[in-house]
């Protein structure tokens, strides 16, 4: 057996010592920008506006990065958003958009809001504006009220629709027979307990909006992983740790505690989802107002649904 020299063994110490101190870096050296954090966004175009969201961060020592939810699919990726001068720009690849160009997303920064413009695949321009979005942690815990039932079986009293309504009720369900409208209730919540009962058949797809921002996917799922894009998902950002979907034509049920952002959702009465946190507005919601009360909705564009026995309990 070779014996190892003095010599070999220092440059070998020194070899060692030099990577591990490679990827040292020194804590001052960490990278840090004040355009850092989530932004409630809002896109303007033709007289009308539309809600959007977008959070950025910093990864290792020079990189921004981040994720944005736009007026429809979920939360999306972005691999490298650009800070120089004041200007927040970033481009990102289609999503559900049937044009092939990249989405365009440019604004300046105005210590705590942003204001620019956004071009979509398809060409079609917004103006924007943002404001930080709110953190939403409650410091105490809450003191629950009474328990109120928001559909009593018989009609559609204290329901409106976001369009022409195609919900009927029958033999105490609410039902949407075809794709059409979502059903908005009327009465607007901060932190609630809510059960809610839905049905659909074999390929549809629905969705419940908490306060009219955050959605809990619904859709046909039996068989599936568990991921953020099937039942018992926060759409795009939170997965249930556990698929538990019936069979389509069957009764199933949620159980969700919303507290600020913090969600506890039980599937089908098992806990799916425990005090986690929701980071900001699903793709569909109604508006990026995420510091104000919001309704209930249901997603009734995607394929027919059922909905009884829904009971909210709001907090005092």
């Amino acid at each position: 057996m070779k014996k190892i020299s003095a010599i070999s063994f220092t440059y070998f110490l020194l070899i060692i010592f030099y990577i591990s101190n490679a990827y040292a870096i020194p804590k001052e050296k960490y990278f840090e920008s004040p355009v850092e954090g989530r932004y409630d966004l809002t896109l303007y175009n033709s007289g009308k506006s539309y809600p959007a969201w977008l959070e950025i961060h910093h990864s290792g020592t020079r990189t921004l990065v981040g994720q944005y939810v736009g007026q429809g699919g979920s939360a999306r990726p972005i691999s490298k958003i650009n800070f120089i001068n004041g200007t927040v720009s970033f481009s990102i690849p289609p999503q559900w958009d049937t044009a092939s160009n990249d989405l365009v997303f440019e604004a300046q920064f105005q210590g705590d809001s942003l204001a620019g413009w956004l071009t979509m695949p398809d060409g079609k321009k917004f103006t924007l504006t943002g404001t930080r979005a709110p953190s939403l942690w409650r410091t105490t815990e809450p003191s629950w009220g009474e328990q109120i039932k928001l559909f009593d079986g018989t009609d559609l009293k204290g329901w409106h629709t976001n369009g022409t309504n195609q919900w009927i009720v029958e033999n105490g369900i609410m039902k949407s027979p075809a794709s059409g409208s979502n059903i908005i209730s009327n009465q607007l919540f901060n932190d609630f307990k809510l059960h809610i009962e839905f049905r659909y058949p074999a390929g549809s797809n629905s969705g419940v909006y908490l306060r009219g921002r955050y959605e809990i996917q619904i859709v046909d799922s039996k068989g599936k992983e568990a991921s953020r894009d099937y039942l018992g998902a926060v759409y795009g950002f939170i997965a249930p740790h556990e698929m538990l979907a019936k069979d389509a034509g069957e009764w199933q049920s949620y159980d969700v505690t919303l507290v600020g952002r913090l969600i506890t959702l039980a599937v089908n009465g098992k806990t799916v989802i425990f005090n986690q946190e929701i980071p900001g507005i699903t793709g569909g919601a109604l508006d990026s107002r995420e510091g104000e009360p919001g309704p209930i909705m249901m997603q009734g564009d995607h394929g027919p649904i059922e909905f009884r026995n829904i009971l909210i309990t709001p907090a005092k």
